[in-house]
């Protein structure tokens, strides 16, 4: 299994950045698929996450500001992110999770500053 995920980056506040992350390896259609962040000195929290029929949900801290969506013809995920804030510097993950399968990128920086 691999996964390869780019898009991150430094941004200004209010700024946009798009998440992408590519799998090979699995039967893509059935995971369900998310992305998670971890910030310095915190723990890995979930930011997003979409079911195998596509059915989205998000953190409360990002909700109405970060879009996930799934293309399954090309094996990927994505995060746009908008009106980014300072607190959303974090590395992002992207992840596959289905029943005792579960898989993790190698993350991306994504730095917001003020």
């Amino acid at each position: 299994v691999q996964l390869q995920a780019s898009g991150g980056g430094l941004v200004q506040a209010g700024g946009s950045l798009r998440l992408s992350c590519q799998f090979s390896g699995i039967a893509f259609s059935l995971y369900v698929m998310g992305w998670y962040r971890q910030a310095p000195g915190k723990q890995r929290e979930v930011v997003a996450v979409i079911t195998s029929r596509g059915n989205p949900n998000y953190a409360d801290s990002v909700k109405g500001r970060f879009t996930i969506s799934r293309d399954n013809a090309k094996n990927s995920v994505y995060l746009q992110m908008n009106s980014l804030k300072p607190e959303d510097t974090a590395v992002y993950y992207c992840n596959a999770y289905r029943l005792e399968h579960n898989y993790w990128g190698q993350g991306t920086q994504v730095t917001v500053s003020s």
